[in-house]
């Protein structure tokens, strides 16, 4: 039986001693919180969290096998499964963290990112809802369409958090103008963030389930506690996030195979716009079920 404990890092310890989890800075981070807090036990082996700046960091990590968990867009989660590197889909922590913020008379929508969740989601709800914005692709980041906003040379835009209750705070002229993340209200949201784990971690599949269902639910259970760990930490500036920032983010943990519909209804309308971004095609079922691989 695997052991568990929930107890404080403490010492420098060797590659062999600790599972080392992988984390983009975001969205995600925040669901992390409790293992950056708390880290885990599994095993004899603590679990470490290394936070990652950018998509192209966390491809290259994957590649050379350097996480042996990691918390990534799903479509480069599936993007990665497409080229053959072996991790395995754990599930989905994040269901949504889109908004479509402006004045309400905005006449043009500034969009970063093209090609990836932003855009495409983006695409999506206007081709959805018949709406005519034009979408401007000149700034590149979410920053740089933030700076825009504040600035007054941005109308409206599609952000994440924490960006998005940055720029409610500052400007009230701003007001949030449509929610990309759940269109029909019937589903958690859309599956945009994953967890995969190395083959070997699949032995420890239910024990981290277990823990992953505890550290998501610390964000809405206490939230005044994730953003003084993630402050204290650097993840975020002070003052970045708020309670209201976390809710939008749809942080909930589900297992692949509890979300299995709803992972496939994203990557399939993630298919029908941008197909490069999943690697041309949708995956094989061995990427939520991990017993059909070919390894």
């Amino acid at each position: 039986m695997a052991m568990v404990c929930l107890c404080a890092c403490g010492g420098e310890k060797g590659d062999e001693a600790v599972i080392r989890v992988a984390i983009l800075r975001g969205p995600t981070a925040i669901a992390f919180a409790g293992w950056m807090d708390e880290p885990p036990v599994i095993n004899g082996k603590t679990v470490i969290v290394e936070i990652t700046d950018s998509p192209e960091q966390m491809q290259a990590i994957l590649i050379k096998g350097d996480a042996d968990i990691a918390a990534l867009p799903m479509i480069n989660a599936a993007n990665l499964y497409n080229k053959g590197v072996r991790y395995t889909l754990a599930g989905c922590p994040v269901w949504g963290n889109l908004y479509l913020i402006g004045k309400r008379d905005a006449k043009q929508l500034h969009v970063f990112g093209s090609g990836t969740t932003p855009d495409i989601l983006t695409r999506y709800h206007i081709n959805k809802h018949n709406l005519s914005y034009p979408l401007n692709y000149t700034l590149q980041t979410a920053s740089e369409i933030t700076q825009g906003l504040l600035a007054g040379k941005v109308e409206a835009a599609v952000l994440g958090e924490p960006f998005v209750s940055l720029v409610l705070h500052r400007d009230t002229a701003f007001h949030i103008l449509a929610d990309l993340n759940n269109p029909d209200g019937t589903s958690p949201g859309f599956a945009e963030a994953a967890i995969v784990l190395k083959p070997e971690r699949e032995s420890n599949r239910h024990t981290l389930d277990s823990l992953l269902r505890i550290t998501c639910c610390l964000p809405d259970d206490n939230s005044a506690k994730v953003i003084r760990i993630l402050e204290e930490r650097k993840i975020f500036p002070p003052g970045t996030i708020t309670s209201q920032s976390i809710e939008r983010c749809k942080i909930h943990y589900l297992p692949a195979k509890e979300a299995e519909q709803d992972i496939l209804t994203f990557l399939q309308i993630i298919f029908s716009y941008e197909p490069k971004a999943i690697g041309g095609k949708l995956p094989d079922k061995g990427f939520i079920s991990p017993l059909l691989r070919p390894f």
